[in-house]
Parts: C-alpha cells; structure tokens; sequence
C-alpha cells in the first residue's frame, strides 16, 4: 500500500522541528513503531533536507514543501521541494568545520537521494528510507 502526504512550511529555522515532528507522527499513524530504524533514519533525513532549504534557499521564498510516501515494502520517500534552482552537492569539509555535513548524512543513511528539477518552479531534493537487512 502507498500513502503519501505533503505540507508546506514557513522557511524559518523552528520549521524544521516542525517537519521532524510532523513526518515522525505521520509514520507512525501508518504503522511505523517508534523503535522502528526506518521511522529514525527518515526523521533524520527530514531534518537535513529541511535545514538546508531553511539555510539556503532563495532569500524570496517564504515557503517550502515537505512530502512523505510510505511504501508496501516499509520503505519511506522523502521528499523537500523549494523555489531554487541550484542543486545540493557533496562537498569536502574539513574536520573543524561546523556546516557541511548534512548530505554526507543523507547519503550514508538513504538507499538512493537526489534532485528533481521542477524547471522554473525549482528543485525537489528526495531520498529513499529502506528498512534495514535483517542481520
């Protein structure tokens, strides 16, 4: 079975709390416990992709999206839409670095991420939560 739902949120930093929240209780209404590894890795993802818009999206934009899909197989799509146009890359980030890490995580934590343009209405940044192999 599919289930999906979006919201949009004010881009403010409290907003991306918001999003944890909202997409941990929608997860969870779907049957996803609250020990469940897939419900976590996806509330991570959540925050990262949601930091980011929040931190460097378009100055104009006042909104953003958020979407969550649960998937038959306990898989979870997450997806973070906004009005910019430039990609998210990987970068290189020094050891002392404060910022930077956030698409390492999504990379490390999501089966597959990347980005979605929506020509002049922007960019989608998605991922997609497995559930873990069991040992």
């Amino acid at each position: 079975m599919l289930r999906r739902n979006s919201f949009r949120l004010p881009r403010h930093p409290a907003s991306v709390g918001l999003a944890r929240r909202r997409v941990r209780d929608h997860l969870a209404d779907w049957g996803h416990g609250p020990e469940d590894p897939a419900l976590a890795d996806a509330v991570l993802v959540v925050s990262e992709l949601t930091t980011n818009v929040v931190r460097h999206g378009p100055l104009r934009e006042r909104e953003f999206e958020v979407a969550v899909t649960a998937l038959g197989d306990g898989s979870c799509l997450i997806e973070v839409s906004d009005e910019g146009r430039a990609e998210p890359r990987l970068r290189a980030v020094g050891e002392w670095e404060e910022h930077g890490r956030g698409l390492h995580l999504v990379e490390h934590i999501a089966a597959a991420w990347g980005v979605w343009s929506r020509g002049r209405h922007g960019k989608t940044v998605w991922a997609l939560v497995t559930e873990p192999a069991a040992p």
